[in-house]
């Protein structure tokens, strides 16, 4: 049988800018966005077979997780070779909102939380809001776990580390040694290590995704299918647990969270951890043909922007510090060339002078974004 075809490259910017959800609806028409984690491409159609029957039976009640679970354990046995127990599983609402939950169960107000800037920007806010405390463990310049800086950090009484693979917004897939040793640290310090994994169905060609918790004892991961199947609006993650004890640690978090799900979230994404595949290998092929567009379309338009192409997901980290454009150039972007892009100090001090592309979008909107950027110039 030969293998469905989907066509990424077919785009229209009049049907995106009819959308109603934040990507399209923060900024006016005249800007074009690519900040947010959004995608721009139709749903998967077995996604959309599922919703379009929920409708039809008018079945928009709470969420059941029912069959969630054991869809994600037969996906990752697929993909990732991650053998996981479905019943050491915790259904939430989102990535970051179950990990609010987790620190609010097993954490105390103060308690020291590591990061890696630059990383994610809920990863600060969320700790903070908790009353926790951020001790920063930056990644090294090339973007790899720095892990005496770890060590030290682990050493300092740290009580988890939020640890995010592949990493937003380098787009690096950390090398399983490099887990390995982490995950013995966490076990020599004690450290309850909460890995955001969301990225990880999009691992581009030339990179293997190693889930934490395959290199470690103990530990919990949360993964999703918002980011690669577009399903942020329908709330659904999960919570996997290493093994029974961390099971039982993630049992202190309150039962009504699950319930916090969306009953849509549900039925999407066990159809897309369901599916044959062919749908998310074709988007990960396109993800990695935007990838080399943009190399060339930054040498040809941009040439002092620095890139290193992200080895996951569809996020491309900027290194615009020699445009002079200050801290925060996607102030300029936006101003002068109207596009909008994620400003880098918002992902920690490290991300001064940096900006974040998102690339899941068709070729000719790339374009235009990279060239609007180069137009913005003084």
């Amino acid at each position: 049988m030969q293998p469905r075809s989907f066509d990424f490259d077919d785009l229209s910017l009049e049907e995106l800018r009819a959308r109603q959800s934040v990507k399209w609806r923060r900024y006016p028409p005249d800007v074009l966005p690519a900040w947010v984690a959004e995608t721009d491409f139709p749903l998967a159609p077995s996604v959309r077979a599922v919703l379009q029957e929920a409708l039809a039976r008018d079945d928009t009640g709470y969420a059941s997780s029912r069959g969630l679970a054991d869809a994600f354990a037969a996906f990752a046995a697929a993909r990732f070779d991650w053998v996981i127990d479905p019943d050491r599983t915790l259904m939430v609402a989102d990535v970051m909102s179950g990990v609010a939950e987790v620190l609010r169960a097993l954490t105390a107000p103060g308690d020291l939380v590591v990061v890696n800037p630059p990383v994610y920007q809920p990863f600060f806010t969320v700790v903070r809001d908790l009353g926790r405390e951020v001790v920063e463990a930056p990644l090294s310049p090339t973007f790899q776990l720095d892990l005496d800086a770890l060590e030290r950090a682990f050493a300092g009484r740290a009580s988890v580390y939020l640890l995010c693979n592949p990493h937003n917004p380098t787009g690096t897939v950390f090398a399983s040694g490099d887990l390995t040793r982490v995950a013995e640290l966490a076990a020599r310090y004690e450290v309850l290590v909460i890995s955001d994994e969301v990225h990880a169905p999009m691992t581009l060609p030339g990179a293997t995704h190693t889930p934490y918790l395959t290199v470690a004892d103990e530990g919990l991961a949360l993964v999703s299918a918002s980011k690669a199947w577009n399903l942020a609006g329908l709330k659904c993650a999960l919570v996997v647990a290493a093994s029974e004890e961390s099971a039982d640690e993630l049992g202190r978090v309150p039962g009504h969270v699950s319930y916090h799900a969306g009953h849509f979230g549900v039925l999407a994404a066990i159809a897309a951890f369901n599916d044959d595949e062919s749908w998310l290998d074709a988007l990960v092929a396109h993800l990695d043909l935007q990838r080399k567009r943009l190399a060339e379309l930054l040498a040809a338009e941009l040439p002092a922007v620095r890139c290193t192409l992200p080895e996951a997901g569809y996020l491309a980290w900027l290194d615009c510090r020699a445009l002079e454009l200050g801290d925060d150039p996607s102030a300029a972007f936006l101003e002068r060339g109207r596009v909008a892009l994620s400003p880098g100090p918002s992902f920690g001090t490290e991300g001064n002078g940096f900006a974040r592309l998102n690339f899941a979008t068709s070729g000719d909107l790339l374009t235009e974004a990279v060239r609007r950027m180069a137009r913005s110039l003084p």
